[in-house]
């Protein structure tokens, strides 16, 4: 997109990023890209949840048009911190779907954890608008919908996830057909750990990931490889490839982010250091790219590089997400809500580390299948999931 100044110059108009979720991860992170290229990007919207002090800091420093606490009992908080600022102050989750139509906005990145992004996410997509897709839930919960959508409005999403974007990067300038997809996985903590052992894990020990800094909820579900099987779900939908042609490969170092085979038995591959502002980067200057400082691979400090096939008996949870792909429908909304309850369950010391991926599997087997759902249908299937699996998890707390 480009103006023109007072010399007739062409200047490149700087890019309107609306963040939904800007206190999180990803949400901070794209903030760290957008204050290294202040000439190319605006933040011009920012949204928060709860974290409502870091959220009025954000806004002091970035100066967006708008700010959205979710959280509506923190509102007049957030408003009163701004009221000196030239700022906008909504609340609530339909304030969510609203700032992401504004007309300004150029692209929305959705860096919303769990179901909460879907809604505001369609609503961008009904407006024309591109997305940064960092929210994989938006797709495991309701892919069909969203591509349909997608193709309707003629919106792209640029996927953000490091592997979503690895392959993306991959398939830059192929006419190819796609053979099969190699979706890398860092293992997570445990990949080395017995049965036995992971019985005794706790919060603490799942909350340290040895590659990768997320959120809380994200990291428990790298340590499950729940993860890993929304990242399967997630490349069905974006790529149009069948989940039997998505191959998971446990790789360790996490360099190699990502690749995909063609017909010919050739690879390609995207590496690079584990940093998640390299396809944050990518996902808002395509097709360029920026030039930035961030770590480099330091090839001669590189020992090896190993790769290991994921057991899926031991992590239930990847092969739970790959049956949700074979069911179709609502399976994976399903799996998707029970996940979550069970994930914050764990976090607070309502169940155990294994007793996670048999609360999901009692979910998907105890609410009804559905096909061809809209946005409503989904909804409902996320509260009855979620109702199930919360039964579930409070037998298991009388039960211990």
């Amino acid at each position: 997109m480009e103006t023109q100044d007072t010399n007739n110059n062409k200047v490149r108009a700087r890019k309107r990023i609306c963040i939904l979720g800007s206190t999180g991860s990803i949400g901070t992170q794209a903030l760290e890209v957008i204050e290294a290229h202040q000439d190319l990007f605006e933040a011009y919207v920012l949204t928060a949840n709860r974290q409502a002090d870091l959220l009025i800091r954000q806004a002091r420093q970035f100066q967006p048009a708008c700010v959205v606490i979710a959280d509506e009992s923190r509102y007049e908080y957030v408003r009163e911190a701004l009221k000196d600022e030239p700022i906008q102050v909504y609340a609530g989750a339909d304030a969510l779907c609203q700032v992401v139509q504004m007309e300004p906005v150029d692209v929305v990145l959705t860096a919303l954890v769990g179901f909460a992004g879907l809604r505001p996410t369609l609503s961008a997509i009904q407006a024309g608008k591109p997305i940064a897709l960092a929210n994989k839930e938006t797709l495991v919960v309701a892919g069909e919908l969203v591509t349909r959508q997608c193709v309707e409005h003629r919106v792209p999403i640029l996927p953000v996830d490091s592997e979503h974007s690895a392959i993306f990067q991959s398939l830059m300038g192929e006419q190819s057909p796609i053979e099969k997809i190699i979706l890398t996985a860092s293992g997570g903590p445990f990949r080395t750990f017995t049965e036995e052992q992971l019985r005794d894990v706790t919060p603490a020990m799942a909350l340290k990931h040895p590659n990768w800094d997320m959120g809380a909820k994200i990291t428990i579900d790298s340590a499950t490889m729940m993860n890993k099987g929304f990242e399967v779900i997630e490349a069905r939908w974006l790529f149009d490839v069948e989940p039997e042609r998505i191959q998971v490969v446990v790789h360790p170092q996490s360099i190699i982010h990502s690749a995909v085979q063609f017909e010919d038995g050739a690879v390609k591959a995207q590496l690079g250091m584990p940093d998640m502002r390299v396809p944050i980067q990518l996902a808002l200057s395509y097709p360029e790219r920026l030039k930035s400082d961030f770590p480099r691979i330091d090839w001669w400090d590189m020992a090896s590089l190993t790769f290991e096939r994921p057991d899926m008996q031991k992590f239930r949870c990847l092969g739970m997400a790959y049956e949700a792909i074979r069911l179709g429908g609502n399976a994976a909304c399903i799996v998707n809500a029970a996940n979550e309850v069970v994930n914050l369950a764990f976090r607070q010391g309502e169940c155990r580390f294994l007793q996670m991926a048999e609360v999901i599997e009692q979910t998907l087997n105890r609410v009804p299948h559905a096909q061809a759902l809209d946005l409503e249908g989904y909804m409902a299937c996320d509260a009855e999931a979620r109702r199930v699996a919360r039964e579930a998890v409070n037998k298991l707390k009388v039960s211990r």
